[in-house]
């Protein structure tokens, strides 16, 4: 595995694959990597002829800067871990390689930015935007990898590359969500959990499954209502616990038996943030 500090020599190896007509597979990440982020490169692997992927700490998509300061940072574990899994390419940037001037751009994001994390966490996805188009301009991807638990992240990520004409060749492959065996979403503030409140994260998950076993056409309110009801029986904090359109994130709270859905929740364990979700419908 090679890796590459700086915008200039990034650019300079994928110009080389480029022009031997290899297919590059990409996969942006913060680092404190688990096995969901593993998988997404097992993922690419198969389908592209080089893998690359990136750890950069984000400071644009954090609405709290403690929560910014206090994300895990584990670059020794994180180089050996995707050594072992055959990445190619790992682009190490600087904050100033990625922001050398003002952030100033504004992205069309629409009513997406406006519901769940977006309504929770202002701005947040602005700065998801603001990375993945640097990162996306400075690798030239052909393919791009990213996983289901961050669900309404995917929906972002696919607004920016079809209105972004710079974007319109790169494919977005959304990966399942990958689980702890007791049914955890795999996540890098996992690590920030107690042990008691790891005994107690499981129940976001057996929530969501429930919410599934019992849909049915109609009013969803009492199913939701219970869900949120679940959630802080075991001690969990929720933001929201809410059914939606699985294509447009606008909230169902009556279902016709016929439109895709997904059902999405972010709630607090302690001082720690944790998100999931899971489509209800085929």
């Amino acid at each position: 595995m090679k890796l590459f500090k700086r915008t200039n020599d990034i650019k300079e190896i994928i110009n080389k694959f480029k022009r031997n007509n290899l297919s590059i597979g990409f996969i942006p990440t913060m680092g404190a990597l688990h096995n969901g982020h593993l998988k997404l490169i097992l993922e690419c692997k198969k389908k592209c002829d080089v893998t690359v992927s990136s750890i950069f700490v984000n400071p644009t998509q954090f609405n709290d800067k403690n929560d910014f300061n206090k994300y895990p940072r584990t670059t020794e574990k994180d180089l050996e871990a995707l050594l072992n899994t055959g990445c190619d390419i790992l682009f190490l940037p600087s904050e100033k390689d990625i922001y050398p001037s003002e952030n100033d751009k504004n992205y069309p994001l629409g009513a997406l930015e406006q519901v769940f994390e977006g309504a929770f966490r202002p701005g947040h996805f602005q700065g998801v935007c603001q990375v993945v188009d640097r990162l996306f301009k400075n690798i030239s991807p052909d393919e791009v990898f990213f996983g289901q638990k961050d669900y309404q992240q995917c929906m972002v990520i696919n607004k920016l590359l079809k209105t972004d004409p710079s974007f319109e060749k790169i494919n977005m492959n959304i990966v399942p969500t990958v689980r702890e065996t007791d049914g955890l979403a795999m996540s890098s503030r996992n690590l920030r959990l107690s042990s008691e409140e790891r005994k107690i994260a499981p129940v976001i998950y057996e929530t969501l499954q429930k919410v599934k076993q019992n849909l049915k056409p109609g009013d969803l309110t009492n199913l939701t209502d219970e869900a949120k009801h679940r959630l802080a029986e075991a001690g969990l904090v929720p933001d929201y616990f809410s059914i939606a359109h699985a294509e447009t994130l606008v909230q169902i709270n009556n279902w016709n038996g016929k439109d895709p859905l997904v059902a999405l929740v972010a709630a607090f364990l302690g001082k720690i943030r944790l998100i999931d979700n899971l489509t209800l419908t085929n």
